[in-house]
């Protein structure tokens, strides 16, 4: 299972917040987000509960497996 994650999507509804407005928020680096909205990069537990927190969602509408793909 892969943990994927609807960042992007959030960000273009939310003002199209850019990645960089997203990482200062949350007090990590542009390519840290980047990464883990492609898939590179699974985030910590924390992290992923500020990220959900910063776009007032509950974290399953953030984060979600997808049981189809596998991580390579």
């Amino acid at each position: 299972m892969v943990l994927e994650n609807n960042i992007k999507q959030l960000r273009i509804e939310n003002n199209q917040m850019s990645q960089q407005e997203l990482a200062e928020l949350v007090e990590v680096s542009r390519m840290t987000i980047y990464s883990i909205e492609v898939g590179k990069y699974t985030p910590s537990a924390a992290l992923a509960l500020r990220i959900a927190q910063v776009f007032s969602k509950p974290f399953e509408e953030v984060f979600y497996f997808n049981k189809g793909s596998e991580k390579k």
